[in-house]
């Protein structure tokens, strides 16, 4: 009886052949589950703003604002995090193809920014940085599950060798040794997708009366404390993580971690005020 998993899955579903010169294009697990984050979590919104009488016509712009600040700001966080040489050498590389290298920490960063570019835009309507924010981070856990398990098709960010009934050999990985590793991807898919249904279930009580800035906090606690503890599990991703007690990822989940507990506890003094 095998004590743990083989992985041998492909990163790609299929390949668009080439078409007049162009091509072919590979359709990968990792960009289908990416998209379909951000269409699922598009129609969470419009579900809320139906819900709280906001205006619908402001989710297209909402999208837009969200796509372009989660993509950019989580690869000018990969190169500007892990490898930083590469960014002030050949800046393009950050929008040219292929997209290999996202940092979820890069990502908040962007989308902090386009959340609150959209909030000013959007003065006077009662959509304020804090009340996008909150009810957004229930797209934000939905995404982060579909990424972390796309990175699992991709057989990538592996856990450490482990001995556990449910260790992963990635077949599709020959930069580690082929031995049972920890699914790393799939502890930190499953707590995001559990991380949603507890959001859901913090706006379905409140609603229009979510106290400001907790879903933020929650969010923030829940996945950079996991984020913290998970990285015990996994290899590192550059070599230079090696020289310190503790990776990039955990240095950067600390002021994440601490930054939600404050917006839990102002949102708890001051239910419904503005944090800014």
């Amino acid at each position: 009886m095998l004590s743990y998993i083989m992985w041998d899955a492909s990163p790609e579903i299929f390949t668009i052949p080439e078409i007049a010169g162009f091509g072919p294009f590979p359709v990968r697990w990792y960009g289908l589950l990416f998209a379909a984050g951000f269409l699922i979590g598009q129609q969470i919104m419009i579900y809320i703003f139906k819900k709280e009488g906001r205006t619908l016509e402001d989710i297209d712009s909402l999208t837009l604002y969200m796509v372009l600040s989660i993509v950019i700001g989580a690869r000018v966080g990969h190169f500007l995090f892990y490898e930083p040489e590469v960014l002030f050498k050949n800046p393009l590389e950050v929008i040219l193809p292929p997209y290999a290298g996202l940092a979820s920490h890069g990502a908040v960063i962007g989308t902090v920014t386009g959340l609150w570019l959209y909030a000013r835009s959007r003065r006077g309507t009662g959509q304020t940085f804090f009340w996008v924010t909150d009810r957004l981070t229930i797209t934000f856990a939905l995404g982060g599950a579909f990424i972390r398990f796309g990175n699992l098709m991709n057989s990538e960010i592996v856990g450490k060798p482990s001995d556990l009934p449910w260790a992963f050999i990635f077949k599709q990985n020959t930069e580690f040794l082929q031995i049972p590793r920890h699914p790393a991807q799939l502890y930190e898919s499953i707590s995001c997708f559990i991380l949603t249904f507890v959001l859901i279930a913090i706006w379905n009580k409140y609603k229009a009366a979510t106290p400001r800035g907790l879903m933020v906090g929650v969010f923030l606690v829940w996945v950079f404390t996991l984020r913290f503890l998970y990285e015990f599990l996994k290899e590192n991703q550059e070599a230079f993580e090696a020289n310190y007690a503790l990776n990039m990822g955990q240095i950067l989940s600390i002021p994440a971690v601490l930054l939600g507990l404050y917006f839990i506890i102002q949102s708890r003094r001051n239910p419904l005020e503005r944090i800014s």
